[in-house]
């Protein structure tokens, strides 16, 4: 519980600066899509965010108070109120991604005209299943890597033991649900909707005639419009995307300059950072599955080590698979309608940004520095027996 209080703790901190930035940094931006992103995020603020975090105190220190069964109940609560708030911030990010149920003003302001339509985005329950995946890849790879750390170091063993049975069983099933059908589902959605994205990320400089290979490595040539290094598998991208061998994908060399996203070459390494390191998590949990149905696991000190120095590239994943979500929708804040050099503060100069980025690395620099000596302490000192 602790290690959990302790991120809970961390997303709150590095949260509300967010929150202060649609003000300082995007004033334009929050003027003009403001009645429509603005009930999303007051919806999660208001509900979702003040009922897990009313009921994360009394999960963390009223235990002891309430007994199991009702410790169980604000358990419960706090998952309730986080895939709460996930969904309703993931609604505005999916409208950002694939704008629906909208007008537009007279004077440019963005306003909802189908309040429906903003939860029946076919962008959202992909983004939101994928993105709650994730982090229960995260949440149980974290377990699981601690559990190997007390058996490896010989230590609170029988803790070790149902960390890692814990930690493997949810980390195998998240780790395929992350891959499809959710996924699946998400590349198939920016397929449809942001092609040129999907061209960017796939590293598709030139549209093929009939069928379209899928890159396994290669690194982006800019200068050429080519990968360079290139292992591909022949028409694999075609059948995964429409479920046929010799479909067309449009590649870059189809669309129009402005179209395309901003930074291809570091939308093309996170996504196949992600897709890497998600082949890699299957690939472990699925040993580390088989051996413990072979009552092998605990004494495998190699798949342990494994198991291990996963910690924090779960943390790794989930950045880069946030990195190809908002690379992929530049140059747009709002996806064809809003483009993101427009909804900047215009008072706000250059300088200034530049100046409060550096002061924030620097600040979440020395948090996550604190971050990483809190949770080590904690899990040195191991899990503590309740007195009953």
């Amino acid at each position: 519980m602790k290690i959990f209080a302790l991120n809970f703790t961390m997303g709150v901190i590095t949260g509300i600066p967010l929150e202060f930035q649609f003000g300082t940094n995007w004033a334009k931006f929050s003027e003009l899509t403001g009645g429509i992103i603005g009930q999303t995020l007051a919806m999660e603020g208001t509900f979702s965010f003040f009922l897990e975090s009313s009921f994360l105190a009394l999960f963390i220190f009223g235990e002891k108070l309430m007994g199991q069964k009702l410790h169980l109940l604000t358990g419960i609560f706090v998952f309730i109120g986080s895939w709460a708030s996930g969904y309703l911030i993931l609604a505005t990010n999916a409208w950002m991604q694939h704008p629906v149920g909208y007008e537009i003003l007279e004077n440019g302001k963005y306003v909802l005209s189908n309040f429906s339509a903003l939860f029946s985005n076919p962008w959202l329950l992909p983004a939101f299943l994928h993105n709650q995946m994730a982090s229960l890849v995260t949440s149980s790879f974290v377990i699981a890597s601690i559990g190997a750390f007390y058996l490896l170091s010989k230590q609170n063993e029988e803790y070790g033991k149902l960390f890692l049975k814990t930690g493997i069983i949810f980390g195998l099933t998240s780790s395929l649900l992350v891959a499809f059908p959710t996924g699946d589902w998400n590349a198939k959605n920016v397929a449809i909707y942001q092609p040129a994205s999907f061209a960017a990320m796939e590293g598709i400089f030139e549209t093929e005639k009939a069928g379209s290979e899928i890159v396994l490595i290669g690194q982006p040539n800019m200068v050429e419009k080519k990968l360079d290094n290139k292992i591909a598998v022949p028409n694999i991208l075609s059948f995964l995307t429409y479920k046929d061998w010799h479909k067309q994908i449009l590649g870059m060399d189809k669309f129009e300059k402005e179209e395309l996203p901003d930074n291809i070459p570091a939308l093309y390494y996170s996504y196949h950072i992600m897709v890497g390191l998600g082949t890699i998590f299957i690939a472990i949990m699925s040993l580390a599955a088989f051996l413990l149905w072979r009552k092998k696991l605990f004494k495998s000190s190699k798949v342990l080590w494994a198991i291990l120095f996963l910690f924090p590239f779960a943390y790794i994943a989930n950045t880069t698979g946030w990195y190809v979500a908002e690379l992929g929708r530049q140059p747009y804040l709002v996806y064809g309608l809003l483009k993101t050099d427009i909804g900047i503060s215009p008072t706000v100069s250059s300088g200034n940004t530049l100046f409060t980025l550096l002061g924030f690395v620097g600040l979440y620099l020395v948090l996550a520095l604190l971050f990483l000596l809190l949770v080590g302490k904690t899990i040195h000192s191991g899990p503590k027996p309740i007195k009953h």
